[in-house]
């Protein structure tokens, strides 16, 4: 299968690349503010949408003028690509699918841009971005594809100072044999995910590993004068124990998704509504710590490209309620109540077992008849959506044989 897969290596520029990559970051920032504010405007007064073309002519104005002259000094595929991911930020508003886009900030926004080929050379192993004389001093930790060629890069760097660039190619994976196993998934935060086999994956919690180190970090932060150079310093330790509590949780995330794909031809999960449910002070931490929303992204992306099926059962469904045996369902269920026997057939039942089990069995019902199944939210990154299970759908009274 052709899949259009993103290699993202760390490297370290010089002090020339690094000028010229913060003076590129922040235009692109200006471009893309500039043109947010030019659309909304035009909206106002006239009700009318701008699209990528006059805004691209608007760019050619703004470069001409004198107290935007600067937007010249840097490559102008980058100024472009912005202006593209404006317009795609504003067809995915239009479709509902995600809120007005918003202005980018210097301090929270990501600092990043992108490449498209005609601006960067790829020779001999070395990369070299337009505007400059030499290659990018980049830590291959993994060869790209051979035969392949890059058709985009994008470089970033994060809050912590780390500059990394992503460079996507074209290539062919191979799918995955196909098996009859199949598997139920139910999230949690004691454990990570908890399985219809009744294995328990543990979920590391890696913000509270190291919540101690962050606290002294940012108690030292707080007492820094604000400006002032100790200030930016301790900052750079906030941010570098952050980026460590985010590379762990992805590098886990992805252990774990890759072995369930490796493993299962179907996997089934539950809609979660993530953005609702970190509204709970009391489990927002722990929730947020989780990552459910990226375990499930992870997911469906590495699913559809080794051929495997992942099927999402509605958030309303009660799998918690249900007994697994007999289909008997409870009136309630604290979330403190992690084991219960089930009043209808004697069974005594782990709590996210018997979700899970649930979970797999609703799934299955669906992907054998096909009722009550409509198009989910599509990944980013395949453009493929996973199936998803309608509340009206009947709740099946046992799981089926395996």
């Amino acid at each position: 299968m052709l899949v259009r897969r993103a290699y993202k290596y760390r490297f370290y520029p010089t002090g020339e690349q690094a000028a010229e990559l913060s003076r590129t970051f922040g235009c692109v920032r200006k471009v893309y503010n500039l043109a947010l504010d030019a659309r909304t405007r035009v909206w106002y007064r006239e009700q009318r949408r701008v699209n990528y073309v006059e805004t691209s002519a608007l760019l050619t104005e703004w470069k001409k003028s004198d107290e935007l002259a600067f937007l010249c000094e840097v490559s102008s595929v980058p100024l472009q690509q912005t202006l593209r991911h404006l317009q795609g930020a504003f067809t995915a508003f239009f479709d509902k699918r995600a809120k007005y886009p918003r202005f980018k900030s210097r301090k929270k926004s990501k600092a990043s841009a992108e490449y498209t080929r005609s601006a960067f050379r790829y020779r001999d192993g070395q990369l070299t971005l337009a505007k400059m004389r030499e290659p990018l001093a980049i830590v291959w930790s993994r060869p790209l594809p051979e035969g392949t060629e890059p058709s985009t890069v994008t470089v970033s760097r994060d809050s912590a100072g780390r500059w990394f660039v992503s460079i996507l190619v074209g290539t062919t994976v191979e799918q995955h044999a196909p098996t009859d196993r199949r598997v139920g998934v139910d999230a949690g935060l004691d454990s990570l995910v908890t399985l219809s086999t009744g294995e328990k994956i543990t979920n590391p919690k890696h913000e509270r590993r190291d919540r101690a180190r962050l606290v002294k970090a940012q108690r030292e932060l707080a007492r820094k004068q604000k400006g002032s150079n100790n200030r930016e310093k301790a900052r750079w330790k906030v941010a570098r124990v952050h980026a460590r509590i985010t590379d762990r949780r992805r590098d886990h995330l992805h252990k774990v998704t890759t072995r369930l794909v490796r493993d299962n031809q179907v996997v089934v999960i539950e809609d979660l509504q993530v953005r609702n449910m970190i509204k709970n002070g009391k489990l927002a931490r722990a929730i947020s710590d989780a990552s459910w929303s990226e375990f499930r992204s992870m997911l469906e992306y590495k699913a559809a490209w080794y051929g495997r099926e992942v099927i999402a059962v509605d958030r309303w469904f009660p799998s918690s309620k249900t007994c697994s045996a007999c289909g008997k369902l409870v009136d309630s269920m604290p979330l403190n109540v992690r084991t219960w026997t089930c009043t209808g057939c004697s069974t005594t039942h782990d709590r996210d077992v018997n979700a899970a089990r649930n979970i797999l069995a609703a799934g299955l019902a669906v992907s054998a008849c096909g009722a009550g199944v409509r198009p989910q939210r599509e990944s980013s990154r395949t453009g493929q959506s996973a199936r998803k299970q309608e509340p009206s759908a009947a709740r099946p009274k046992a799981i089926p044989a395996l």
